[in-house]
């Protein structure tokens, strides 16, 4: 299986009780510039993390296994990101195809061969 995500935190970042003071703005740049690459950057981590076959670009990030272990990373990536938000913004593209294995390459291969270059 082939899935790629992309998450965003959106609204305020939840106040931690203690502190008193915003989780993302502890854990990011400390810049209010409604970026979300700190963000991004909690999830991408987890991703890599896992040991999964992974691309991110700019828009996605691509990887590939089998149902349960490729949705308990984008679960816990999804958590990583909510720390940054009160709200999380998940969108979701699969490409189920049994039986096969080293797709994230593969497709792009068979692309590139049917072009010719």
């Amino acid at each position: 299986m082939l899935l790629a995500f992309s998450v965003a935190p959106s609204g305020r970042p939840p106040v931690d009780p203690v502190s008193g003071s915003a989780a993302a703005r502890e854990a990011g740049s400390g810049v209010d510039d409604a970026s979300v690459h700190d963000a991004v950057a909690a999830a991408v981590r987890i991703v890599r993390e896992s040991g999964l076959p992974n691309h991110t670009d700019a828009m996605f990030t691509t990887i590939e296994g089998e149902w349960d272990e490729v949705f308990d990373v984008v679960k816990r990536a999804t958590e990583a990101v909510g720390r940054y938000g009160s709200r999380v913004s998940l969108v979701i593209k699969a490409d189920i195809r049994p039986g096969y294995t080293g797709e994230l390459t593969g497709k792009l291969d068979r692309l590139e061969h049917a072009l010719g270059e």
